[in-house]
């Protein structure tokens, strides 16, 4: 039995279904799911798994998409085999119940995986936003890097964030129903940024109205295969920059996951020029990469969203599935040793020229207009037959 593709009539509705569960996935899918919600030539409903509870429940709220299913799955010390068994029974029960022409997941988390095995389940074709990184290690990142290759090989329609994710996939033997859209992470940009914005976060609000010359360094640093020492390490070197250069206001939202609490408070708390908060929402967290000097992260996200703001990014990982944004000039990636992360932030504050090329480069991943053209090519795929095409 093949998989279903019921060609649309004129006039004739549609259905998709859209699937996310943790905040990066939200901030990227909702500007895809309020377009394809307003558009008459959809009926669209959102799934969310809530694999990350609070955190997704914030951005929801920002966007203002209210789920049309919710399958709660959070739970404390929740495993990734919990996660991913939980996602799929959820969501083969919902597509027994409503039956869509396609599910869209994006990226590498266990949802996105979970979700579009469930619709393989179901024989119900899959659309993968944000397909083709790679970063040819199974292992880093972990779990995501092997989620995106397996959801690959379970979608119908990939749309490609760079002409470099379309290669890989080629490199895989995928090229049917492959389309080059840019990255949905800058389209949200139109509903979140402000040179008005007033921040929600007490921390932030307090900080950044009283002014001064201090050069904002926004840190993030939470990844799985960054906890057995990693974060740790990438926190000592936070401390000497501290301790050395006064200059520098260090702003790390913490992520909620202890372990990662429970590296980085000893080594961090009570410093004068490290601001040590809760979790931002994806609003505060824009507007303030708008107001910053730098960018130290394990994020891939991050990644995308930050050399839009003219921002250099200085990457804690020994490797990364967005080669572009290397070759482009906005990001170095620099791992978590203590001595190479020092290194690299004073090279930027002693080597103006080396920061202002930085500051500069174009950021690769397209124009804010991705959710467009993904939407066109959903339209097109059930109305007449595929096509590869490039935007």
């Amino acid at each position: 039995m093949s998989e279903r593709r019921i060609k649309k009539q004129k006039g004739e509705k549609i259905k998709v279904l859209t699937v996310f569960g943790t905040r990066p996935e939200a901030v990227k899918m909702c500007p895809l799911a309020r377009l394809l919600h307003s558009d008459p030539r959809f009926e669209h409903k959102v799934l969310v798994t809530a694999q990350h509870r609070v955190l997704l429940d914030s951005v929801l709220e920002i966007f203002r998409v209210v789920p049309d299913y919710d399958l709660n799955l959070m739970r404390v010390g929740q495993t990734l085999a919990e996660i991913t068994s939980g996602v799929i029974e959820g969501v083969f029960g919902i597509l027994g119940e409503y039956t869509p022409d396609i599910v869209l997941v994006h990226g590498d988390t266990t949802t996105s995986f979970a979700a579009a095995l469930a619709a393989f389940y179901r024989k119900v074709p899959v659309g993968h936003v944000e397909a083709g990184l790679r970063t040819w290690d199974r292992y880093s990142p972990f779990p995501e890097e092997m989620n995106r290759t397996l959801t690959a090989r379970l979608a119908t329609l990939h749309f490609a964030p760079t002409n470099d994710s379309k290669a890989n996939l080629e490199r895989e033997g995928i090229t049917e129903n492959v389309y080059v859209t840019g990255n949905t992470a800058l389209d949200a940009f139109s509903y979140t940024v402000s040179e008005s914005y007033t921040f929600k976060s007490d921390a932030l609000r307090d900080l950044l109205t009283r002014g001064g010359n201090e050069k904002l360094v926004v840190m993030t640093a939470h990844r799985r295969e960054n906890l057995d020492g990693g974060i740790a390490s990438i926190c000592r070197a936070v401390k000497r920059l501290a301790i050395a250069h006064p200059e520098l206001r260090f702003i790390y939202p913490m992520h909620p996951n202890p372990a990662v609490r429970n590296a980085a408070l000893p080594v961090l708390q009570g410093l004068p020029n490290v601001t040590l908060c809760e979790p931002v929402d994806v609003t505060d967290m824009h507007n303030l990469l708008a107001r910053a000097w730098l960018c130290l992260t394990d994020s891939g996200g991050l990644q995308e969203e930050a050399p839009s703001f003219g921002l250099p990014v200085l990457l804690l990982r020994s490797e990364t599935e967005r080669p572009e944004a290397v070759r482009a000039g906005t990001v170095e990636v620099v791992g978590t040793d203590e001595d190479n992360v020092v290194a690299a932030v004073e090279r930027l504050l002693y080597d103006t020229e080396r920061y202002e090329r930085m500051s500069r480069a174009k950021n690769p991943y397209g124009d804010g207009h991705a959710s467009e053209r993904i939407v066109e090519i959903i339209h097109r795929y059930f109305s007449e037959d595929a096509k590869n095409e490039v935007y």
